[in-house]
C-alpha cells in the first residue's frame, strides 16, 4: 500500500490557455465580417465591427480546422471597412464641394433672364 502512495504520477501536459479558444474567435471574426458589411448604410457600426473581426480572425488562424472560416471574417471585415468608409468620404467630399457647387448654381441662375 505504501508502494502505490509513494509511485511517481506523470503531470498531464499543459495546454496553453486559449486552447479552444480559436474556434470561437474564428466563428465571432466571420459574423462580425458579414454584419460589418451593413457599413454601407450604418458606418458608425461597421467600421468598429471590422476591426474587431480583423483581430478575431487574425488569432482564429491558429487553429488549422477553423483557418478557413477566420480567413473570410478577415476578408468579409476588410471589406465592410471599406464599405463603411463610402459615406464618410461622400459625406466630407460633399462637405467641402458644396459651397462651391452651391455657388456655381446661383450665379447660373442669376445669369438667366
Amino acid at each position: 500500500m505504501n508502494d502505490q502512495m509513494n509511485a511517481p504520477v506523470s503531470p498531464q501536459p499543459l495546454q496553453p490557455a486559449s486552447a479552444g479558444n480559436e474556434r470561437i474567435m474564428a466563428i465571432v471574426s466571420l459574423v462580425a465580417g458579414v454584419i460589418s458589411l451593413c457599413g454601407l448604410v450604418v458606418p458608425i457600426i461597421g467600421i468598429p465591427l471590422g476591426i474587431i473581426g480583423i483581430v478575431l480572425g487574425y488569432f482564429g488562424r491558429r487553429d488549422n480546422n477553423w483557418k478557413t472560416y477566420a480567413t473570410v471574417g478577415m476578408a468579409l471585415s476588410g471589406v465592410g471597412i471599406l464599405l463603411s468608409c463610402v459615406p464618410v468620404g461622400l459625406i466630407a467630399v460633399m462637405r467641402l464641394l458644396g459651397p462651391k457647387i452651391g455657388n456655381t448654381f446661383s450665379s447660373i441662375s442669376n445669369s438667366l433672364p
